[in-house]
C-alpha cells in the first residue's frame, strides 16, 4: 500500500452535510496527523454541483502543508480549456508546493451524474460523442504545455507554440485516469479501449463502484496493456474511491451511509451499489472489506465518510479504523 487519501464531500456544502469551516478543519486534521498522505475532492458543474474543485484544492493549500491535494475525479475535465486549465492546475501546483495529484474522467452519464447531464454538455458547448477524444487530447496537450513550449494542431485545439508558465513544481506533474468499465454492459472493443487508455496515457488508474475482485481484475488488465505498450507497469498507482460509515453495527451504518449517498448524487442506491461502492458496518466488518481491495493490489485507498456528521466518523475512524489501516500500509508490500 502506497498512501491512504481521505475524501471530502465538497457537494456536501451545498445541501448542509459538511460546512466550509468543517471541509477545511479535517483536511487540516488530516495533514497533521499520521494516517492520511492525500486530501480529495469531487468535481461537477451542472448536472452535480459542488464547490468547484480547483478552487476548493487551492483553499485547503493555504490549510496544509504535507498531504498530496487530489480531486477524484475531475469530471468536467473533457468540458474544460486545456490550455486555461494547464495554467490553474500548475498554479495550484506551485501554491502547494508541489502537491498536486489530478484524476480526470469522462464524467460518464450514469444514475450518479445527475438529472442534468444534457444540460451540461449542451452548456459546454460538446456533445456525448465528444467526450472521449477531449479527454484523450486534453490530458496529451495538458502534459506538453507542462513540459515547455508547445504548437499543436489536434481534433479540438490548434494554435501556433505558446509559453505556459508557471509549470508545475513537479516534473512530471501526475495525471491519473478515473474510470470503471463493465465488460457486461459496453461492447467489447470500447472496454478495451478504456483499459488501454489507462494503461498507455495515465501515471495511475483510480475507481469506484467496483467489488474487490473486478477491482483486481481490471488491474492486472491495466498492467498487462502497460507492459505491452512498452511501459513500466509498476511505475502506475491503483486507487479506489470507498464510501465507509462506521457503526456499531452492520445495519446501522448501511442505513445512515445510504440516506448520505442518496441525497449527496440525487439517486436511489440499491444494495448491490452499496457492497460494490464501498464499506459500511463495524471498524472490523469496514478494515475486513478494505483488506479485499488491498489483497488484490489495491495501492491508494480514498475513504470517503458516507455520513452527516464528518466530524464524528472522523473521531470514531482516529480511535479504530485508522490505526489498524495504518498497521496494514506497514505490512503490505506497495503495488
Amino acid at each position: 500500500m502506497k498512501g491512504i487519501g481521505l475524501s471530502l464531500p465538497n457537494r456536501g456544502i451545498l445541501f448542509g452535510a459538511i460546512s466550509v469551516a468543517e471541509m477545511l478543519e479535517l483536511a487540516e486534521f488530516a495533514d497533521r496527523g499520521e494516517f492520511f498522505d492525500s486530501v480529495w475532492v469531487g468535481d461537477g458543474l451542472i448536472a452535480k454541483p459542488r464547490v468547484e474543485a480547483v478552487a476548493s484544492l487551492a483553499a485547503i493549500s493555504a490549510r496544509t502543508t504535507r498531504v498530496q491535494l487530489g480531486v477524484c475525479c475531475l469530471a468536467t475535465f473533457p468540458l474544460r480549456q486545456p490550455v486555461v486549465f494547464a495554467a490553474q492546475w500548475a498554479s495550484l501546483d506551485v501554491l502547494s508546493g508541489g502537491r498536486a495529484l489530478l484524476a480526470v474522467c469522462l464524467g460518464a452519464t450514469t444514475e450518479r451524474s445527475g438529472g442534468n447531464v444534457l444540460a451540461e454538455l449542451t452548456a459546454a458547448g460538446i456533445t456525448g460523442r465528444e467526450r472521449v477524444p477531449r479527454l484523450e487530447e486534453g490530458v496529451r496537450l495538458v502534459r506538453a504545455l507542462w513540459s515547455g513550449p508547445t504548437s499543436w494542431d489536434g481534433q479540438f485545439w490548434s494554435f501556433p507554440e505558446v509559453s505556459l508558465e508557471p509549470r508545475p513544481i513537479q516534473d512530471p506533474c501526475p495525471i491519473w485516469i478515473a474510470s470503471n468499465p463493465d465488460p457486461d454492459r459496453m461492447p467489447e472493443h470500447r472496454y478495451r479501449a478504456a483499459i488501454e487508455r489507462v494503461a498507455t496515457l495515465a501515471d495511475g488508474w483510480q475507481t469506484a463502484v467496483t467489488t474487490p475482485e473486478d477491482f483486481g481484475r481490471k488491474w492486472d488488465e491495466i498492467q498487462s496493456a502497460a507492459d505491452a505498450a512498452g511501459r513500466d507497469a509498476s511505475a502506475l498507482t491503483s486507487s479506489a474511491h470507498l464510501m465507509i460509515n462506521l457503526a456499531g453495527s452492520r445495519e446501522e451504518a448501511r442505513a445512515e451511509g445510504k440516506r448520505f449517498l442518496d441525497t449527496y448524487y440525487s439517486m436511489d442506491s440499491s444494495d448491490e451499489i452499496l457492497d460494490r461502492w464501498g464499506a459500511f458496518g463495524t471498524p472490523e466488518q469496514v478494515m475486513d472489506r478494505i483488506d479485499q481491495y488491498l489483497a488484490v493490489g489495491l495501492d491508494v485507498p480514498v475513504l470517503r465518510f458516507a455520513s452527516f456528521d464528518q466530524p464524528g466518523q472522523m473521531e470514531l475512524a482516529e480511535q479504530t479504523l485508522l490505526p489498524e489501516l495504518q498497521r496494514r500500509r506497514r505490512t503490505v508490500p506497495a503495488g
